[in-house]
């Protein structure tokens, strides 16, 4: 565990008894309280999560936009200064190298990628750099990063900030200061649930902790580790590379088919996407409820009339339904909304049935990630 590091925000989990378990090449909190009354303070009132797991880079020049338009699906070019666009990079069969966030600044862009795949992202998209005109730089260290998640987030925020909040929208950011420190604020989030996310330096990541939680303690703002992170994700059925989806899998299987823009041209693994879904597709990503008790979990086998046809990538007992929910991939005839068929939970067929995303409909922001 030598190798593993810390977030700037360490010393602020070790004081709240957190579960720390190694993840991503990181020590991140597991929980603080427990998983489900941290997921239903989210739901409910105002959660906060150390993110700062996550990576970092600059891109910026006069090719950058070329660049970032060759290396993702979706279509930058249409981004306005402040704006955020979720997307995703391919490899030339058509498999997924990560999603990520694509974040248009005055004189540069800020791609934020998944902390498993920090280094992977970072040699894939430094092996396709033009010889000139494109600056690129891993920026990760350099950035402490806070969520504040739920339907009170905003009224927290804006005791801390000169910047009336109301008017950011969903998927934008913009340079603010919080408590007196300048940083990079965005509202985008991975719960389902109204949220910011704080960029800002490491060296004011404890001080801006201890701010936050105090501003958020009339609304019993709640601490939350990767455990509550995880179902409140699912609930939402936003994706997690290296569960339901990764270089196997091409964004039209994985549900991601409204981030591949087409129409804008050339950029890695187009014509090959092309192809599969002119061919049809195999096997689609899909919603089920289990109609039993029972906790599906990654990798649980699908089967329908005895026969195994798919399996679960993701699964939890979901806090707020009450019931066992999954992500699987089955054939795309057992795929739409109403159909049946059994996971194996254990040595057990527990009957499931496909529902319409997102899991969880009475979310504080109802727009599609």
């Amino acid at each position: 565990m030598s190798d593993v590091k810390n977030t700037p925000f360490y010393s602020k989990h070790i004081l709240l008894h957190a579960k720390l378990v190694p993840f991503a090449g990181f020590l991140m909190p597991m929980l603080y309280e427990g998983i489900v009354p941290e997921h239903k303070a989210v739901r409910t009132s105002v959660g906060i999560f150390d993110v700062s797991h996550m990576g970092e880079f600059y891109v910026d020049g006069p090719g950058a936009l070329d660049f970032i338009q060759r290396m993702t699906t979706n279509d930058a070019s249409t981004l306005s200064i402040g704006q955020v666009q979720y997307s995703s990079m391919l490899y030339d069969n058509g498999g997924i190298v990560d999603d990520l966030l694509v974040y248009r600044m005055p004189d540069k862009y800020m791609l934020v990628v998944n902390a498993s795949n920090l280094d992977k992202d970072f040699e894939w998209l430094k092996s396709h750099l033009p010889a000139d005109g494109v600056g690129f730089s891993n920026v990760s260290d350099d950035i402490a990063l806070l969520a504040i998640q739920g339907p009170r987030a905003q009224n927290v925020l804006q005791k801390l900030v000169n910047y009336d909040l109301e008017q950011m929208k969903y998927y934008h950011h913009a340079d603010i200061e919080v408590s007196g420190e300048k940083m990079l604020v965005s509202r985008t989030g991975y719960t389902g649930e109204d949220g910011f996310e704080l960029y800002m330096p490491t060296s004011v990541a404890e001080k801006v902790w201890d701010i936050i939680m105090e501003a958020g303690q009339q609304n019993n703002i709640k601490p939350c580790g990767l455990g509550a992170r995880d179902t409140l994700r699912l609930e939402m059925k936003y994706a997690l590379y290296g569960n339901d989806m990764d270089e196997k899998f091409n964004p039209y299987e994985a549900g991601l088919g409204w981030i591949v823009k087409l129409a804008k041209g050339d950029f890695i693994g187009r014509e090959t996407i092309i192809d599969a879904k002119a061919n049809g597709l195999k096997r689609k990503l899909v919603c089920f409820e289990l109609q039993e008790r029972g906790f599906p979990r990654h990798e649980y086998k699908v089967f329908k009339d005895g026969i195994e046809v798919g399996f679960v990538t993701s699964g939890t007992f979901s806090p707020m339904l009450e019931k066992g929910i999954g992500l699987a991939y089955v054939p795309p005839e057992i795929s739409k909304s109403g159909n049946t068929f059994d996971i194996q939970v254990r040595n057990v067929k527990i009957p499931a049935v496909v529902v319409k995303p997102p899991f969880w409909k009475h979310g504080s922001v109802r727009v599609n990630r």
